[in-house]
């Protein structure tokens, strides 16, 4: 039986943390952020956000809902059925999924683009190294050849022939002015956030209410077990994905969740 009282959250490896912990996932989310930090790829700033998130991911019960499900299939089915496909990544996004990330790229022919807010050339070599590390082929936001339109700072800086050119773009953890200025260009928008009352979320498509560490898989398992289905097929599924349903589900469950 394992002593759950004498596991540390700060731990040398993360398979230290005994997989059936209690708090599994949160220990796992972050030790990954603090290496992140460690690494350079991720900002002080991000450990903020990560605890913002933890705390809606305990009052969801800490599990995938069906409405985020829903929205996974949906995001898997606008991404294949895309033309010019861009997964996102940030400080958190790659110290959490760097791996998952890659494996979604594989699944979908998407690319894969580094975005940040407090952007250095250094900060960009690193997470672009990392993701290479963790199974990425290509990786696109050593450029940064074009800016998003009204925004002022340096997440508006993008490759021209990724964000800026995409028509779908998967947004994990994403700011809610980039959100809502990716919006404005027309682009579909998919938002992987826990708190489904922020504004990134609101003016997403395909709003998932869901841990990324959970989230980026389940897209990616929901995009392999669609490959082979007719654009018809994904069309339908695109059709029937209510966002505002989702927002309603995720809201309800963390005012009301039996924890």
């Amino acid at each position: 039986m394992t002593d759950y009282d004498t596991v540390s959250a700060e731990v040398d490896h993360e398979e230290e943390i005994p997989e059936d912990h209690p708090r599994y996932q949160d220990l796992l989310t972050r030790h990954r952020i603090e290496k992140g930090v460690e690494k350079g790829i991720t900002h002080l700033q991000g450990m903020h956000a990560e605890g913002r998130g933890s705390a809606f991911d305990y009052l969801l019960g800490e599990e995938t809902i069906p409405s985020a499900d829903a929205a996974e299939r949906a995001a898997a089915a606008h991404l294949l059925l895309a033309d010019r496909p861009v997964l996102s990544i940030n400080g958190n996004v790659a110290a959490l999924v760097p791996g998952e990330m890659a494996e979604l790229a594989d699944a979908t022919g998407a690319d894969l683009e580094v975005n940040l807010f407090n952007r250095t050339e250094e900060r960009i070599q690193a997470i672009a190294d990392h993701l290479r590390e963790h199974g990425a082929e290509d990786v696109k936001g050593l450029e940064a050849d074009a800016s998003i339109p009204n925004l002022d700072h340096q997440r508006a800086k993008v490759d021209e022939d990724g964000i800026y050119a995409a028509d779908v773009v998967l947004v994990p953890l994403e700011d809610g002015d980039r959100a809502e200025a990716l919006d404005e260009m027309g682009k579909t928008e998919i938002v992987i956030d826990l708190n489904p009352l922020s504004r990134s979320p609101q003016v997403a498509d395909v709003p998932i209410v869901d841990n990324i560490i959970r989230a980026v898989p389940n897209v990616t398992a929901h995009a392999r077990e669609l490959a082979d289905a007719d654009e018809s097929e994904l069309e339908a599924i695109v059709e029937e994905f209510d966002r505002e349903a989702a927002l309603e589900e995720a809201e309800e469950r963390i005012r009301s969740g039996d924890l």
